[in-house]
């Protein structure tokens, strides 16, 4: 974690955004207080990673008449509320 004086920010913002984008976390200080943090958003990381095929094998099933057309009394629930 990196702590930074605001005037440092104003003056070099775009190397701070730089560092950020690395993954580094910065800690911004006004009057050697901490006034804000700010973290790198995480999801992105793990967009690059391809999600695991059968990744919720067995926690379902799935049945038998899923593709089936429903009953009349549901599809009238739909066409006449």
């Amino acid at each position: 974690m990196i702590t930074l004086n605001i005037d440092d920010i104003e003056r070099n913002l775009s190397g701070f955004i730089k560092l950020i984008q690395e993954g580094n976390s910065l800690i911004i200080t006004q009057a050697n207080e901490p006034i804000a943090e700010i973290k790198p958003i995480l999801i992105n990381q793990s967009l690059k990673k391809p999600r695991p095929i059968g990744l919720c094998a067995g926690e379902f099933v799935v049945p038998d008449d899923f593709n089936d057309p429903l009953p009349e009394e549901i599809i009238n629930l739909f066409e006449n509320p």
